[in-house]
């Protein structure tokens, strides 16, 4: 999965999934530009992306605006004359009971989750039309279209109406050369799989009972999965929803 001369953007790469993608897709020879709200994040992970020899940038923007993914997208092109693969990773998480959900709750991360994934579609697929294609690999969940875990309704909803969005988008671009498929991790080594107050072995301790393989996912392993749904070994995987999250939805 050799990435070289390729560019690659990740949203939400400031820590995290979406910093461990953007080191990946970085030591196989990609230029990756991480983008999301706070610069300092950001920064950071191109600083470890240009310790390893890589190549790196950070661009601050908030994917619920859609003039900053156009500022965005609008400057990757104009630096680097194309857009090849897109990670759309950024997502929040906030839990209650359907009926204890703060409204405010609701509306931000259907924002954030799905809103931002829509936009950031939007104009991928309009700077990926430059070179004549690409690859888009959103960031979904094994919560929502594939388990149930009572207190997460709002991220449950907002996390299945990306694979659904994705799905459909996949069929109405492939025949421009996009492809766009959906990784969803399960509990991953990520502060979202903590509970509050719960120390990593905590976590370690709860998951081990509740996850078939006995652990949390290594972000290395989901990073991994990403760049072979995006690269050309995976050519023929058009809106596919890849689970890992070690047998919980089996």
């Amino acid at each position: 999965m050799n990435y070289h001369d390729k560019i690659i953007l990740v949203t939400g790469g400031g820590s995290g999934i979406g910093r461990a993608v953007a080191q990946a897709f970085a030591e196989n020879d990609g230029t990756v530009v991480v983008s999301g709200r706070n610069r300092e994040p950001l920064e950071q992970t191109v600083k470890l992306i240009e310790a390893a020899g890589g190549r790196g940038a950070a661009v601050t923007a908030d994917v619920t605006s859609s003039a900053d993914l156009e500022r965005l997208l609008d400057g990757i092109v104009d630096r680097y004359g194309r857009l090849d693969v897109a990670v759309n990773n950024a997502g929040v998480l906030a839990t209650g009971l359907t009926s204890e959900l703060a409204e405010r709750q609701w509306a931000y991360m259907l924002g954030v989750n799905t809103t931002g994934t829509f936009l950031s579609m939007q104009h991928e697929i309009a700077a990926m039309r430059v070179s004549g294609g690409g690859a888009i690999v959103n960031i979904g969940s094994n919560i929502g279209a594939h388990t149930r875990i009572p207190g997460t309704g709002g991220y449950a909803a907002s996390k299945a109406a990306v694979t659904a969005l994705s799905r459909t988008a996949a069929l109405e671009y492939i025949h421009e050369g996009i492809r766009i498929n959906v990784v969803s991790p399960g509990a991953s080594d990520t502060p979202m799989s903590m509970l509050p107050g719960e120390t990593d072995a905590d976590r370690a301790a709860r998951l081990g009972s509740q996850v078939p393989i006995g652990r949390v996912g290594a972000l290395e392993e989901i990073a991994s999965a990403v760049l072979w749904v995006a690269s050309d070994e995976a050519s023929y995987m058009v809106g596919h929803d890849l689970v890992i999250d070690g047998g919980s939805s089996a």
